[in-house]
């Protein structure tokens, strides 16, 4: 009874330490694929970090173009609005008839074939 015992729990620290091994195995499979990943965004960003250098100067401009049209916006906001005197749309204060289509009342040959007049 107590040789079993031994060899059941060997057998089950042997199972133990094989499943372990298996999950460690795996674990470092999706950290090498993950690593890798990691090293090509690097790469990546360091390329963008290349490119944007050259355009990093032609930006402040930009911003500071930018900030003067914004600034000026109201002024030409007011001298549109003196040029352009009653431009304001205001909508008819009666109430419109429905709307009617152009082309008149439509025939329908299926109304002809079922005996259907419209009155």
């Amino acid at each position: 009874m107590t040789t079993t015992l031994v060899v059941l729990t060997v057998v089950d620290i042997v199972l133990l330490i094989a499943g372990l091994a298996v999950y460690l195995f795996w674990v470092g499979t999706l950290l090498a694929r993950i690593a890798a990943n990691l090293e090509d965004c690097a790469e990546t960003v360091r390329r963008i970090n290349v490119h944007a250098a050259a355009i990093v100067p032609g930006v402040s401009h930009i911003n500071r173009t930018g900030g003067v049209v914004a600034g000026a916006l109201p002024l030409l906001y007011g001298m549109a609005e003196e040029i352009v005197v009653g431009a304001t749309y205001t909508p008819p204060t009666e109430a419109r008839p429905p709307a009617r289509p152009a082309s008149g009342t439509r025939r329908s040959r299926l109304h002809d074939a079922v005996g259907f007049v419209p009155r």
